[in-house]
């Protein structure tokens, strides 16, 4: 299947629990403060398949949408108006966290329509594909540990499930900014914490005994739940008291506060989908992965991404290694081939 100079190809989500389509479409065309991006790579969340399954309400997608939150491309056509601390042109190569829910476009097609806002300079260090892998994990990892709770030097800082996809950028940002990172996670992935510099801790044997031994019982400075449920409850008991800051971006369910309270500590939660859905504060989405630019360009932030290929017409293959929880990193799509 192939587009010509007016039209694009895109998978297509027409109905929920249905395999994506590919599609040819109307390519779209930039609007005020918009910019038109070549898209290269997709990056692939785990929101994604909830998305086609009809089990993220909070994402506010309906079909038919063309799904894909995370890319990364090339800048081909400028539309009025765009402006703020980019100043994009064409033939800029930018990455961003830029649609795929609320009814706004996402990055599973050829070209999108983007928002200039939330789009940043992709680091020359960084191929496409590395820069599709990073907006949604590093934002949200971002907006908690810095926004929310200001990491900052000689901290001890927590992160539970440390390699996954916001975990292992939760790890790498806290270093970054001088703190002392530990993070639990399965024992098989541990090796790769402690190349990011962290202390790994067995999850699945880990008790109370941690906080004791790694802060003589006064608890972590922060502690990042990135896997919700029990684990939440287990990070409000892990805070410092009087200071501990308890960052969740999976604060689903009912929990009880009480631990967190008997320790004079607090609690933010992470909503990394607001600025698409709201329209709201996107520029600040914009200047985050600005950040994430200077980090890499710094060497230090590298993302984790899987090494098989996918394209647009074996995104299927793509979501069920997902699914089956066989990826070995982050799962990216080649747009461009």
């Amino acid at each position: 299947m192939k587009s010509n100079g007016a039209s694009m190809r895109a998978l297509v989500l027409e109905s929920y629990g249905s395999p994506l389509k590919l599609t040819v479409m109307s390519r779209p065309t930039p609007a005020h403060g918009q910019v038109l991006v070549r898209i290269m790579a997709s990056g692939v969340n785990p929101l994604d398949l909830k998305i086609r399954a009809g089990q993220a309400a909070h994402a506010k997608t309906r079909p038919p949408a063309v799904l894909g939150i995370d890319l990364a491309g090339i800048v081909e056509e400028v539309g009025a108006n765009v402006t703020g601390v980019t100043h994009l042109k064409p033939g800029d190569e930018v990455f961003g966290m830029t649609g795929g829910i609320g009814g706004v476009q996402g990055s599973l097609a050829e070209f999108a329509a983007v928002d200039a806002d939330l789009l940043a300079i992709k680091p020359k260090r960084w191929s496409m594909r590395e820069a599709a892998a990073v907006p949604l994990t590093f934002i949200t990892a971002w907006e908690g540990l810095v926004d929310r709770a200001n990491v900052h030097a000689k901290q001890k800082v927590l992160i539970h499930r440390g390699a996954g996809g916001v975990g292992h950028m939760a790890v790498q940002i806290a270093r970054a900014r001088g703190a002392e990172v530990f993070a639990t996670e399965v024992a098989p992935r541990m090796a790769g914490l402690e190349q990011l510099g962290a202390v790994a801790i067995d999850h699945l044997t880990a008790t109370s005994d941690y906080v004791a031994k790694y802060t003589g019982g006064q608890g972590f400075d922060i502690v990042y739940d990135t896997a919700g449920g029990a684990t939440l409850d287990a990070s409000f008991a892990a805070a410092r008291t009087y200071v501990g800051h308890v960052v969740s971006c999976l604060g689903w369910g009912s929990h009880a506060l009480a631990p967190l309270s008997f320790r004079g500590a607090t609690y933010s939660g992470v909503f990394t989908l607001l600025p698409l859905l709201t329209g709201q504060h996107r520029a600040h989405h914009g200047y985050i992965l600005s950040e994430a630019a200077k980090l890499a360009e710094a060497e230090k932030l590298t993302p984790h991404l899987d090494p098989r290929r996918f394209t647009l017409a074996s995104i299927e293959d793509a979501y069920a290694t997902i699914e089956a929880r066989d990826a070995r990193g982050k799962i990216v799509i080649d747009i461009a081939t």
